[in-house]
């Protein structure tokens, strides 16, 4: 099986206390419930795709940190991973490749991943014989903010965008962005699938508090 997360941030004080306000008591406790939940899902023979930002702490601490992660693990590279990429004594084997960007097939549908959104992707409409989507672009680096509300507007607008097809008739297009940040899933990585439908269920929920304000 194959899983995806973004945006652990694990020894990320700051971020705990402020940015996303995770409410844990401390960065150990932080750190902790992450593994924890981690490896409540993930086994050692399943492959893990770390979509950016996985630990700001040092070199000593990270590696520390993945010798108690479960899984196969690979890394899009964020904005925060440099700080211990960069040392001599990481351990960079422990991931089996580590890119800025890669495009990977899984289980019949091609997968787009970078640590940031991309709005206009690789092979954004492209449907297969039943309508259904063949694309999906896996990102991170937004979290919870501002910036994921205005991702998920635009995408909105692409739903109900209707463009000239072939046979002088129109059609809709699409966009199948997936904002796979820890805390939706309650920091547990989660398969193409999964992530799929607990968007789409997030989005919902989204929709239904708009109305009723």
């Amino acid at each position: 099986m194959r899983y995806y997360i973004a945006d652990c941030h694990f020894f990320h004080e700051a971020l705990n206390r402020e940015m996303d306000h995770r409410g844990f008591a401390s960065v150990e406790e932080m750190n902790e419930y992450m593994i924890k939940r981690w490896n409540e899902k993930v086994r050692n023979r399943d492959e893990v795709v770390i979509l950016g930002d996985l630990s700001m702490g040092n070199a000593e601490q990270t590696n520390a940190l993945l010798d108690r992660l479960q899984g196969k693990l690979f890394l899009i590279v964020g904005n925060h991973d440099n700080r211990y990429l960069r040392s001599k004594t990481f351990r960079k084997e422990r991931f089996g490749w580590i890119y800025p960007y890669a495009e990977l097939h899984d289980d019949g549908r091609k997968v787009v991943l970078s640590h940031y959104p991309i709005a206009c992707y690789n092979g954004q409409y492209l449907k297969n014989k039943k309508g259904e989507p063949r694309t999906y672009m896996l990102y991170g680096h937004v979290h919870d903010s501002h910036d994921e509300r205005l991702i998920e507007q635009y995408q909105q607008m692409v739903e109900k965008t209707r463009i000239a097809d072939r046979d002088g008739g129109t059609q809709s297009l699409s966009s199948h962005m997936i904002n796979c940040f820890c805390m939706y899933s309650d920091y547990q990585p989660l398969s193409l699938d999964e992530w799929i439908a607990l968007t789409k269920q997030r989005l919902i929920r989204c929709q239904n508090v708009e109305d009723s304000l």
